[in-house]
């Protein structure tokens, strides 16, 4: 039964000699947390775990203290388990969490709940933050900036040799999973249930030698490594097409489960070799879009932005919409590498729709600079546009930029520059450590909900 709160209590008067409080940031933390809204957008999708959440089972952890977990978790950059640790030990954050003497949820138990929470929850609840930061006048939103970053996925860096390997050791791992879980009788040979890792591991391990030396000979032996890698591989997918198609007919509930994930494995190991058959064996090259780069995280793009030392990154472009005071009106995870300029459109009509008005400024880099761009943000109220054009400028192209005006707000469009880092080392949009689609939305959502708070709150705090 999900239950909403502990009863109320004040850990500190228990120990008046310490003279423990919260520190006024935390304290005004405290108290945004107190909105119902946010408690029941939250409550509304952990109640949805099973279909009598709400009435029938054992007392499950008090949304109120799982929310207030998750906000320091973010807050402070903390993973799961840490996060477990740090409010057990602490007395301020037991009273912050409201667990008060209560035992602190374990860190596989937070994780569970913070699954349940949809992408779009967080969406909604940001919305409600911001009008929440307009109310308390931290922001106007009279002016916008917009830019993205990369957030790159929880993987090791993709090679042809490697991403074969992990797909002979997984389809091995579940084959071996499954003879256990089949009946005696399953009428397979016993070749179908060999484990053939070792043999893709010791010709990865060819392939990256030969990659370290240099001579006429290399690509040779780099090529007939490949070819026998490639044949394990596929002889590795037939073998668990068998086991899943037996697992399927036969099996019981632990088997269906298992021919599922296989399901799932199965074609993006087939890309893998149909995409290293092209670039090795044929030499063709592959396009980014069309690449599998992880098998666990099938949904990471290769990001080229030309960085010095990063040129190419792993991950999900993430798009950030930043208006004065400091706060993040809106975050969207992009498919692939899309082009910059097309962002500037649903930047400017998220802003129009939660705060009624269009900007007076609206500031973007070299990136978002088009001449439909700047007609488009013109023709909906944006009386001064910061867009600076790329390449070679006409002597009116730079007269235009050398306003005043112009060039005082291209110079707060770079504070987004720093906005980004700090969102990525405090809290930790570098790398995102939750998996699929929806655990890049909810990383992402989290830190920049949490982020808003602290701003809110410190901008508040008296």
């Amino acid at each position: 039964m999900l239950r909403e709160r502990y009863a109320p209590m004040n850990l500190f008067d228990l120990v008046p000699a310490l003279g423990l409080e919260l520190d006024p940031v935390l304290s005004q933390l405290d108290h945004l947390l107190d909105d119902d809204t946010l408690f029941q957008e939250v409550k509304a999708d952990l109640a949805r775990r099973f279909p009598r959440t709400l009435r029938d089972g054992r007392p499950s952890t008090p949304v109120e203290v799982l929310l207030r977990m998750l906000v320091v978790k973010h807050l402070y950059g903390w993973s799961y388990e840490a996060t477990e640790c740090w409010v057990s030990d602490s007395l301020v954050l037991r009273q912050f969490c409201r667990v008060y003497a209560e035992p602190v949820p374990d860190d596989t138990t937070l994780l569970r709940w913070a699954n349940l929470i949809r992408p779009a929850t967080l969406h909604h609840v940001l919305d409600h933050v911001v009008m929440l930061a307009r109310s308390l006048k931290v922001t106007r939103g009279r002016k916008l900036r917009i830019d993205g970053t990369v957030v790159s996925t929880n993987i090791h860096h993709p090679t042809d040799s490697t991403l074969l390997y992990d797909g002979v050791r997984v389809l091995s791992r579940m084959v071996v999973k499954a003879k256990q879980a089949m009946q005696a009788t399953t009428g397979l040979a016993r070749g179908v249930f060999r484990d053939r890792t070792r043999s893709a591991k010791r010709q990865m391990k060819r392939i990256m030698e030969a990659a370290r030396q240099r001579g006429a000979q290399v690509e040779a032996r780099m090529r007939t490594a490949y070819q026998r890698l490639l044949t394990i591989t596929t002889t590795m997918v037939k073998q668990a097409e068998q086991v899943g198609a037996v697992l399927t007919a036969q099996a019981p509930h632990t088997g269906h489960k298992l021919a599922a994930t296989l399901r799932q494995f199965v074609p993006l190991v087939q890309r893998v070799i149909i995409q290293t058959t092209r670039r090795i064996i044929q030499g063709e090259a592959v396009p980014a879009p069309e690449k599998v780069v992880s098998l666990c995280e099938p949904h990471t793009a290769v990001i080229r932005k030309g960085k010095p030392g990063k040129p190419t990154e792993f991950g999900r472009v993430i798009w950030v919409d930043e208006v004065e005071g400091g706060i993040i009106s809106r975050y969207a995870v992009l498919e692939g590498n899309p082009a910059e300029d097309a962002q500037l459109p649903p930047s400017l009509d998220h802003h129009r729709r939660v705060f009624k008005r269009p900007p007076r400024l609206l500031a973007g880099d070299r990136g978002v600079h088009t001449t439909a761009n700047e007609r488009y943000a013109t023709l909906h109220g944006v009386e001064q546009v910061v867009l600076p054009k790329p390449g070679a400028k006409s002597a009116k192209r730079i007269a235009y930029e050398q306003q005043r005006w112009f060039r005082h707000g291209h110079n707060w469009r770079s504070g987004i520059e720093g906005r980004i880092s700090g969102l990525k080392r405090r809290h930790k949009l570098d790398r995102c450590r939750d998996h699929g689609t929806a655990g890049m939305e909810r990383w992402v959502g989290w830190g920049v909900l949490t982020h808003n708070l602290r701003v809110i709150a410190q901008a508040t705090a008296h």
